[in-house]
């Protein structure tokens, strides 16, 4: 079950391949991520080295009055992730168009998740195209019900 998701992932870009990587986080962070407070949307990660960073992802303290006066909600967060995983996306993000975004952050026993995924931005006509699928399947899930 995920706690947050990035819903306009699957509109925006067509995914490629998806990893599951660990997050470092602070404890008050953890606390807000379980509570869904957490903002996916925009959030981007890069390589930097042999270390991947989530970037732009907004999560709130979980109390506000007892957060240090230096805790910045969008700070870098390290990505836990094998040295092998991070060489084949590496290779692959070489590629021209390819993008690697969060899908969503979820629990795995006591551990915080995040689903990384590889992806190609959609042109316009493709996501017009989406749209009308998504309206189609629905038109379809109506007339099933009657």
């Amino acid at each position: 079950m995920a706690l947050v998701t990035n819903k306009k992932v699957h509109f925006d870009y067509e995914v490629l391949e998806t990893f599951e990587a660990g997050i470092s986080l602070l404890g008050n962070e953890v606390k807000s991520v379980r509570n869904g407070q957490a903002t996916l949307a925009g959030g981007h990660i890069s390589i930097r080295g042999n270390e991947a960073f989530l970037l732009q992802v907004h999560i709130p303290p979980y109390q506000v009055k007892n957060t240090s006066p230096d805790y910045d909600p969008d700070r870098p967060r390290k990505l836990l992730l094998n040295a092998k995983e991070i060489r084949q996306i590496s290779r692959q993000l070489e590629n021209r168009g390819l993008t690697l975004v969060p899908i969503s952050l979820y629990n795995k026993g006591r551990n915080i998740k995040c689903e990384v995924a590889l992806v190609r931005g959609k042109k316009k006509f493709n996501k017009r195209e989406s749209l009308k699928k998504r309206d189609v399947n629905r038109e379809l899930q109506r007339e099933f019900k009657r």
